[in-house]
């Protein structure tokens, strides 16, 4: 065991006094004590700056999507109004998206006006129930009564029959997905348009 750490101490030694080197020779030189290439340096200047800059500018405009509820990995900002089928993006704050707001990106399923229904049926739960959503008569998704942690969810109730003006019903084909079947419409202000780049 002593040999060992005598070992790894001596080539960590190495290493370190190689450092020198490799510094000069990233920064222009052939090699230690050798004059500088200033050529050399204004090369890799050439050639990391406009990367530098590119991913400096290019980072803020884009998000990664960590949703397994959403076919996307790389958005963006997107301009023009929402559409069915867009992927729009919120900040959402709920209990059970923890204690700080997070940022959501869902889709636009149903939009203002649209019929907005909602069915209850017997959950696999026993004495439970499981909200069957439907926006045109077309089946928009299926609430559960417990979360991944088996916390219990409560399902959204329509009360109007539409989708009221100013709001959007957000979610996507996942069954598990955290979305309106839970908290509802969301208005139409706090959504931002988002295209899918990955």
């Amino acid at each position: 065991m002593l040999r060992l750490a005598f070992r790894l101490a001596r080539s960590g030694w190495t290493e370190l006094k190689v450092l020198p080197l490799k510094a000069a020779v990233a920064l222009g030189s052939s090699g230690l004590g050798q004059p500088p290439r200033p050529e050399q340096l204004w090369k890799a200047f050439g050639i990391v700056l406009p990367i530098g800059l590119i991913t400096f500018w290019a980072l803020p405009q884009v998000t990664i999507v960590m949703s397994p509820s959403v076919a996307a990995y790389l958005i963006r900002k997107a301009p023009g109004p929402i559409a069915r089928g867009d992927l729009v993006s919120f900040t959402l704050s709920h209990p059970l998206a923890g204690p700080k707001p997070v940022t959501v990106t869902k889709y636009a399923l149903c939009l203002p006006g649209d019929r907005i229904s909602m069915i209850e049926k017997p959950s696999m739960s026993p004495g439970k129930w499981d909200g069957w959503y439907y926006c045109n008569e077309r089946l928009l998704g299926v609430s559960k009564p417990y979360g991944h942690n088996g916390q219990a969810l409560e399902h959204w109730q329509p009360r109007y029959g539409e989708v009221l003006p100013g709001t959007i019903y957000v979610g996507s084909s996942h069954a598990s997905g955290f979305d309106s079947r839970y908290y509802g419409p969301i208005t139409i202000e706090r959504l931002r348009r988002m295209e899918k780049l990955l």
